[in-house]
């Protein structure tokens, strides 16, 4: 099985070079699963069903969020509408599995492409960022239940090193662990000796002529003087960061590992 991830969708600009790119991308990786971070996709904070809704039209199977989650107050709802029913097409977005009990969505979606069972997780990290649950113990009730071979993680985090070490100890037990949230690109790409893909961030897909996503003079100007503005998202240099995993779907290991970053005009 190919599966491709698109790092973090940012606003406007990443929207329309997924929607540019992707077909390409399908076509010269022979694309199986797409598994896209849209928690960026609305103006760079926050996801609604509308954005969602043109993500599916799109062949994207699953999308993956983070801290920025619940910016948008619509997808609250969206996730209500489908409590209680495990095959609603809502369920194929998804939160940080460790997110505390009780909160709307979920964090794990299991489903099937072209008769292969896979899963797809949605964790979130610790340090530097909410004291949400343990990731490391959530992963590991999560995986207790998961019969799909193909198991993808998006681990939402800030810190190289949680990442990392999520990746070990995971290793053998995922097909793929990938990182996001610090929107730039890693080069540590490998497949681990137990099977699992790893990379520490699969990279931003949006402009990057400014800072993480954001206009740069807005973001230089908070450093200078620590005054509140609003943030706003950049226009140019904007590209697609992904990776795609080829996975063997009898032993749910991966093969290969490989980074993508195409720009808007290439």
């Amino acid at each position: 099985m190919k599966i491709l991830f698109i790092g973090d969708i940012f606003g406007r600009p990443g929207r329309t070079i997924v929607k540019d790119r992707l077909p390409e991308l399908v076509r010269d990786y022979a694309i199986d699963l797409i598994i896209a971070n849209g928690e960026n996709s609305a103006a760079g904070f926050g996801i609604t069903p509308q954005l969602i809704d043109e993500f599916f039209e799109l062949g994207i199977d699953v999308i993956t969020t983070g801290n920025h989650v619940w910016d948008k107050r619509e997808i609250i709802d969206y996730f209500k509408q489908a409590d209680g029913n495990q095959h609603a097409m809502e369920r194929r977005v998804l939160r940080p599995a460790n997110y505390a009990a009780g909160l709307p969505g979920w964090g794990i979606f299991e489903g099937k492409k072209k008769n292969t069972p896979y899963a797809v997780i949605n964790l979130q990290g610790r340090v530097f960022m909410a004291s949400n649950d343990d990731p490391f113990r959530v992963a590991d009730q999560l995986l207790k239940s998961v019969k799909a071979k193909i198991i993808f993680v998006d681990f939402h985090a800030e810190a190289t090193s949680e990442k990392v070490s999520l990746g070990w100890y995971l290793d053998g037990r995922v097909t793929a662990i990938v990182g996001t949230h610090t929107h730039i690109p890693t080069a540590d790409e490998r497949v681990l000796p137990g099977g699992t893909a790893y990379v520490t961030d699969v990279g931003m897909t949006g402009p990057y002529d400014g800072v993480i996503g954001v206009k740069k003079d807005l973001v230089i100007g908070r450093f200078l003087d620590n005054m509140p503005v609003r943030f706003e998202p950049a226009t140019g240099d904007t590209r697609l960061c992904a990776v795609v995993v080829d996975a063997d779907e009898t032993t749910g290991h991966a093969r290969q590992i490989q980074r993508v970053m195409l720009r808007h005009d290439a």
